[in-house]
Order: structure tokens, then C-alpha cells, then sequence
């Protein structure tokens, strides 16, 4: 072991590194927090780093800063351990001197030569959760062909549950927002049905789990309900629309986590969801995360069932009771973003319009009326006029991101308007750094996944495009791309056929050849000759051709070729390939 000057040489270096490196030194609140706790530690002063101390002194909060009530401790803490992770498994694979942060502690510990250096035993960041870390554990290898009844069981013993305690017997029902405010939920720990026993599946902490999760979409309101055994104080829960309650319960080799979402006006049980994980992995530290991001994919998405009220008023049309919200404008541009439609373009631009002046300049307003301008394309569109809307929408997303730099969704909304401007090295940063503050967007990991497939990136898509497409209610028809191209990839022609035509819904150019790609190899010929005529009437074809075309969105050469083969084969002039027709 070196001397303690040496010692606190080496992890000061260690600490150079790291902050130079461009993933935590483009994040200042991140490379604050590593500076922070790091000198701290090595001072000997690491009784003084807690959440309260972290929050005040490093992420700008108040004197009056809760951390009970407010998850952006842990939610950096989280991104930072991830991303120390990414370090040591890449760029600084080869170094000897390392820093770490424990699952479940804000502070750090270090190694020399891979030997952990025992400085201290770390401070736990919830009394709640001393097993969380970065990362999850992927899905598959549990055959559960019987899984309806499990479901159907869990549902009954939890919605027992959930409305004796909080149905109307229990407490009051909570005062009615209206449609036009973000809902809010209670999440409370999850019961475990194993009981006490060692060497059981990790339960505890993951209501803390679901409540970060879930904070990172910010049109929800989440709170932390505590429980988990049985003896919740009623009259200490808050008063929310909905309340998430869960069981755990081992069935064989499997474990089954079950999550049940009660309206707590009518106690009535609105969505049940059940994520099997088996045994083995059921006792992992990381089980928790993995478990919290699939059931945030569900609960998080505007197409879930926290949202479902208002989608319903919007899709229908109604006036809304309570006016026009940034909830609701936010809903709006969900739905635009599902179809595409000029009209839901259209009302959501009305919506913004009428917002008053702090909605309309706060983070999201902006960000949402910057990817509409974006996005605008007509018949009449230059070039020059693309440019002017882009220098327009691009001011209005820098200052989303500098009045919130930790927004998921508005770092989303960035890296799709430098996918449009074609600077997409600039957009796979946006994409990583809207997927590291909320894992779970279903709309970022798919849109991320669609920017590396086509690049050449198939197989670093591949899980983000499942996730998204598989693990979000009602995938939307452009979660589709990737997908098709997987199947097309692995011979699975017939699947590669149906979600090529329910991509080709969304993008005219692309989608109906991934379906004529498909229909190739599978033998359909009725389906290439379905969408041949539609690749040929493609306005962008028509006037510079179809791999020229395509050549400006498709940066993997062997794919390019696929299509080149493909066309040809299907009739398409080889000189249409690259010039107008």
C-alpha cells in the first residue's frame, strides 16, 4: 500500500482524468459532484457528505432542501455511477488508479491496482434502499407460458389491498384535479410474500426506485408513500389521484413482481402489470432498477395508464375542463409525435400559443415549440427557409436546456433537431445524455436506436429498439424501424413483414422497402407489388432519386446495398436508384 501522500496523489489524477473526460466534463452538476465528494473523502470529511449537503452545496438547492421529497441527489448520483462505470469499462480500462461509487452510498472508494482502498464504510443515500445500481438485468430465459394466472391472482390479493386502505373505506378520496393538470401517484413499498427469510428476492427500496424513475418524465407528480409491511399510517400517506402498491412473491423458479395501480377516488383498480425475473437474478442488487425501468417504461409513457384520462379528452376532442395546461399542450405533442399529423401539429401549437408567458418560457414549452418549428416542412420549403428554422428552434432549445439542464425530454428535443441539421455526432450525445437522466423514455430510446441502426449501429440499437417497441403500451408506428430490421437481420421474414408496414405508416421512404426487403425473402410477392407503386411515388424519389435520397438519412453502407439489391430485383431502373424519374 503506497503512503497517504501518494495515495491522495494518485486518486487526484485519478479525478483529473475522469473530469477531462467529455461524458461528465459536458455535465458541470456532475463534475461538481465528483470533485466534491472525492476531496471530501480524502480530507478524512466523509461523515460531512450527505444528500442535504450534496443538494445545497453542489446542485444549487435551498437551506430548506428535503431530500425525501426531492430525488435529484440520487437521481446524479445514479447518473454518476453510471457513467463511472462506462469509464472503466472503455476509455480508462487500462487504469490502475480507480474511483467508484457503491451501490446505495454518495461516498466514494478507490483502488490501487483493482485493491480497494478502505477509507471508509460509505453513507447510505435512503435508510429505504441499500441495494441500487446503475444498470439493469436483461430480459428473457424465464418461461412463463402460464403467467396470465399469476397476474389475475396478484391482481386480486393487491387490489384487496390497495382498496382497504386507500379506497373510500380507508381515507377520503383526494380533491379532483381535472384533465387538465399532470396527474399525480403515492407509490408505496412493495409487499413482500416470502417473508424475512435470507437469501430472498430484494424488495425493499424499490417504491424509492419507482419514485426517481418516474420523476424524470416531470408531467407526473410522484410521491413516496413508505410501507411495505402491511401497517401503512393511513393519514401519513399525501393525497394523490392514484396510488401504486405491489406484491413480491416467488413462484418456483421465478419471482414474481407485481404492481397495481388504484384510482383513489373510486378505489377502483385501473392497471396491473407483472414483471418475472428469475430466482438467481431476483437476489441481484440490480434487480430493483431492472424491475423500477420496466414498469417506468409502462407508467412513464403518455401512453399509460397515469395519462389515460386526458389522452381520452384530447383524442375525443372535448373541451377540457380547466383550460388549456403545458400538461396538456405536453400530451398534445405526444400525440403528434405518434402520428406525425399536421393537424395534432397544429393544436399543439395553438395550445402553446395560449399558455401564459411563464408556461409558454419554461423548459418544456419551449422545447416543444422549437421541435414544431423544427419539424414544419411544406411544399414550399427551401433550403434556405430549413436553415432559418432551425437557427430558431435551436436558440429556443438552448434556453430549455440552460433553465433545465436536467430534462430528459427537453435534451431529446435537442439531439432530434441535430439529427435534421445532420449533425448526428451531436446527436448521439443528446441522445445518451437524454437516455442517462430518464433510462426509461420510450420516445428517446427509440428515436436513439433508430439513429444508430442507421448508422451501422445495429447491434448497440438492438435493446434500446425492444425496450421501446415491446415494453411501451401501444408502440407507436415509427418504434417500428428498428424493429423490422432486427427480424429482417435474423431471417424472421414474416415478423420483419408486419412491422415494416406498420412502420411504412410513418415514414413513406424507408418503410415500405424495409416490407419489400422482407416480402422478398419471405416469397410475397403480393406484398412487393403492394408497395412498389408507393416507393415510386415518393415526391424525394422522384426528384433525386432513391438511394441518393436515402443516402442523406442511411450512413450503413451494407444496408444501402441491401436496398440498392433489393429494388433492383423488384423492377425499380437502376437509374432511378440515383437520379429523378
Amino acid at each position: 500500500m503506497p503512503d497517504p501522500a501518494l495515495q491522495r496523489d494518485l486518486v487526484l489524477q485519478a479525478l483529473k482524468r475522469l473530469l477531462e473526460w467529455s461524458e461528465i466534463s459536458r455535465s458541470p452538476q456532475l463534475a461538481r459532484f465528483l470533485d466534491y465528494i472525492v476531496r471530501r473523502t480524502l480530507d478524512g470529511d466523509e461523515q460531512s457528505i450527505k444528500a442535504y449537503s450534496i443538494a445545497v452545496d453542489v446542485l444549487g438547492r435551498g437551506a430548506d432542501f428535503d431530500p425525501q421529497s426531492d430525488p435529484i441527489v440520487r437521481v446524479q448520483a445514479r447518473r454518476l455511477r453510471s457513467l463511472l462505470d462506462d469509464y472503466y469499462s472503455g476509455q480508462g480500462s487500462g487504469e490502475a488508479t480507480r474511483i467508484r461509487l457503491p451501490v446505495g452510498r454518495y461516498v466514494p472508494v478507490f483502488s490501487l491496482a483493482d485493491v480497494p482502498v478502505p477509507l471508509e464504510m460509505g453513507v447510505a443515500e435512503t435508510p429505504e434502499s441499500s441495494a441500487r445500481v446503475a444498470g439493469g438485468i436483461r430480459r428473457g430465459g424465464v418461461n412463463v407460458s402460464w403467467f396470465a394466472l399469476i397476474v389475475i391472482a396478484a391482481g386480486i390479493v393487491v387490489a384487496a389491498l390497495a382498496i382497504g386502505t386507500w379506497g373510500p373505506g380507508g381515507r377520503d378520496a383526494p380533491a379532483a384535479t381535472g384533465v387538465s393538470q399532470q396527474p399525480s401517484v403515492t407509490i408505496v413499498e412493495f409487499q413482500n410474500l416470502a417473508g424475512p427469510t435470507n437469501g430472498g428476492p430484494m424488495v425493499a427500496g424499490l417504491a424509492i426506485e419507482l419514485v426517481t424513475d418516474l420523476e424524470q418524465f416531470e408531467d407526473i407528480k410522484v410521491r413516496y408513500g413508505g410501507g411495505g409491511d402491511g401497517n401503512i399510517s393511513v393519514t401519513d400517506l399525501p393525497t394523490s389521484d392514484y396510488v401504486l402498491t405491489g406484491i413480491v412473491r416467488p413462484d418456483g423458479l421465478v419471482v414474481q413482481y407485481s404492481a397495481i395501480l388504484t384510482d383513489s377516488a373510486t378505489g377502483s383498480v385501473v392497471w396491473n402489470h407483472t414483471v418475472p425475473v428469475s430466482a438467481e437474478a431476483a437476489v441481484r442488487p440490480d434487480v430493483l432498477d431492472h424491475v423500477s425501468r420496466l414498469l417506468s417504461l409502462v407508467l412513464g409513457s403518455p401512453r399509460g395508464p397515469l395519462h389515460q384520462v386526458a389522452r381520452q379528452v384530447l383524442t375525443s376532442g372535448v373541451p377540457t375542463e380547466g383550460g388549456v395546461s403545458l400538461y396538456l399542450c405536453r400530451m398534445l405533442f405526444s400525440l403528434y409525435r405518434e402520428t406525425s399529423m399536421a393537424a395534432e401539429a397544429a393544436r399543439t401549437e395553438a395550445c402553446i400559443a395560449s399558455l401564459p408567458e411563464a408556461d409558454r418560457e419554461a423548459s418544456i414549452g419551449l422545447a416543444i415549440k422549437a421541435s414544431l418549428t423544427a419539424d414544419h416542412v411544406g411544399t414550399a420549403d427551401t433550403a434556405g427557409s430549413r436553415a432559418d428554422r432551425f437557427r430558431l428552434a435551436e436558440v429556443d432549445l438552448d434556453r430549455a436546456i440552460a433553465l433545465s439542464p436536467v430534462s430528459g425530454f427537453v435534451w431529446e428535443q435537442h439531439a432530434r433537431l441535430r439529427e435534421a441539421m445532420g449533425d448526428l455526432v451531436a446527436a448521439r450525445t443528446d441522445y445518451g445524455s437524454s437516455i442517462q437522466l430518464n433510462p426509461a423514455s420510450a420516445d428517446a430510446l427509440a428515436a436513439y436506436a433508430r439513429l444508430l441502426a442507421f448508422g451501422g449501429n445495429l447491434a448497440d440499437a438492438e435493446q434500446m429498439a425492444r425496450d421501446a417497441a415491446d415494453g411501451t403500451p401501444d408502440a407507436p408506428a415509427w418504434y417500428q424501424g428498428v424493429p423490422a430490421l432486427l427480424a429482417l437481420r435474423d431471417g424472421n421474414y414474416e415478423q420483419a413483414i408486419v412491422r415494416a408496414e406498420r412502420y411504412a405508416q410513418a415514414d413513406r421512404e424507408l418503410g415500405p422497402i424495409l416490407a419489400i426487403l422482407a416480402a422478398q425473402s419471405a416469397g410475397e410477392g403480393a406484398v412487393v407489388n403492394r408497395y412498389l407503386p408507393q416507393v415510386l411515388d415518393v415526391p424525394s424519389f422522384r426528384m433525386r432519386g432513391v438511394l441518393t435520397t436515402l443516402r442523406d438519412r442511411i450512413q450503413d453502407d451494407a444496408l444501402m446495398e441491401q436496398i440498392r439489391g433489393g429494388l433492383v430485383a423488384a423492377g425499380v431502373p437502376p437509374s432511378a436508384l440515383i437520379n429523378g424519374f
